[in-house]
């Protein structure tokens, strides 16, 4: 009897011991085309027969909106997963391949060829749509998730491309021409500040600023946009700095008005990518932590003062052939002291991409050839594992609200 009383005391207090950091974490994936989600040590496959691309997890995460596509990226069909019902439905039958959730309420909005709609609710699920607006090339939510940011791709005329016009539109606006607000007129110029499109809209944390890529033409833009902040009431307009098209490559601080991006010109990896940091309001004063040497190429804020980059020798010796794989790995970047430490150690075959901060967690993906899998560990310090074998894109979590 002494020693069961004993077992079940034993039991008691190594349990909570033995509760790994994943367990409180759930994030949708890809696996073999599939949406998957997993929570804790449990996976769950949700869809069979489609190729499932984007997912993205609601405002309370009872729903998952993702595509269901081909292998040639000929059709986008929106579908959304309803975790409560385990099952998939098409909330309008219609292809896009932009499309955000409401930052208040399981609303969905989506760009299809140009026509910004938002989607009705029907028995607490978000079915049917509204028409909002017309001549949309990229858009986001406004905090207070009753307007939207919207982008219109400028003219070209015989004096050159036009201006770039930036509408602040409420989402009940129908397309009633008198609904739609200009917000900014973003007024290019070559060399200094030209595009003729602007997209990849991010808040900070407070609302006060967004961010955005003002994208050139095609070919220039392979090789360098324009990273640029507005004020949210459209005042106060600023230029950056020189980056790739990659939306990840953006982050806002997660309680400051700092933009953390990966500065630097041309289409290939091998150099010029440096983390810099840019202070709001004046992006003027900015600072580079890339050491000599080495490139950035994804980043995360992990703390108020902390950013982790996935970084790699350069390779200014390649010029021609097929472009080199740069090896990554993880390093967390201490903005008050400048300390740099290696905090992922992937072997020689491999290289860390993509990290994420999820609570005290940082996970990333881990790549060998064509294999694809996500690791974590807890906080700097913690253990890196395996989280998730076998993976086709970033996981997305879901928030806990």
């Amino acid at each position: 009897m002494r020693l069961r009383i004993l077992l079940y005391a034993l039991l008691f207090f190594l349990l909570p011991m033995e509760v790994s950091a994943e367990d409180q974490l759930t994030a949708a994936f890809v696996r073999d085309h599939q949406l998957w989600i997993k929570t804790g040590d449990q996976e769950e496959q949700v869809t069979k027969g489609r190729y499932v691309q984007s997912p993205k997890w609601s405002y309370d995460g009872r729903f998952i909106a993702y595509t269901d596509g081909d292998l040639h990226g000929e059709k986008s069909d929106l579908f959304i997963y309803d975790t409560r019902e385990k099952e998939s439905f098409q909330p309008y039958q219609i292809e896009t391949a932009d499309y955000k959730w409401s930052p208040i309420n399981n609303q969905l909005a989506y760009n299809s060829h140009g026509v910004l709609n938002v989607t009705k609710m029907k028995d607490g699920r978000p079915k049917g749509f509204e028409n909002v607006a017309l001549g949309v090339s990229g858009f986001e939510w406004f905090p207070n998730g009753r307007e939207f940011i919207v982008s219109s791709q400028s003219s070209l005329r015989p004096t050159g491309w036009g201006p770039v016009p930036l509408y602040k539109i409420p989402i009940d606006a129908n397309l009633d021409k008198n609904k739609m607000e200009s917000f900014y007129t973003i007024k290019t110029r070559e060399p200094d500040l030209f595009g003729i499109d602007a997209d990849f809209f991010k808040w900070s944390h407070d609302g006060e600023w967004v961010s955005f890529i003002l994208i050139p033409t095609a070919s220039w833009s392979m090789d360098s946009n324009t990273l640029c902040v507005l004020s949210n009431d459209g005042k106060q307009f600023q230029s950056v700095g020189n980056m790739l098209g990659f939306r990840d490559w953006v982050k806002w601080a997660p309680s400051e008005n700092q933009l953390a991006y990966i500065s630097g010109e041309g289409r290939f990896f091998v150099e010029n990518k440096k983390t810099t940091i840019a202070d709001m309001p004046a992006a003027i004063q900015q600072k580079q932590y890339t050491p000599e040497g080495y490139v950035d190429l994804d980043l995360d804020w992990f703390s108020p003062d902390k950013v982790i980059v996935a970084r790699s020798k350069e390779n200014k010796e390649w010029d021609e052939g097929p472009v080199p794989t740069m090896f990554t790995a993880l390093y967390a970047i201490d903005l008050k002291t400048d300390e740099q430490i290696q905090i992922s150690h992937p072997k020689k075959t491999e290289f860390d991409r993509q990290p994420q901060t999820v609570g005290t967690n940082i996970t990333w993906l881990r790549q060998d050839g064509n294999k694809i899998d996500v690791w974590m560990k807890k906080g700097l310090d913690g253990q890196e594992y395996k989280w998730i074998e076998n993976i086709e894109e970033e996981p997305v979590f879901r928030q806990k609200r």
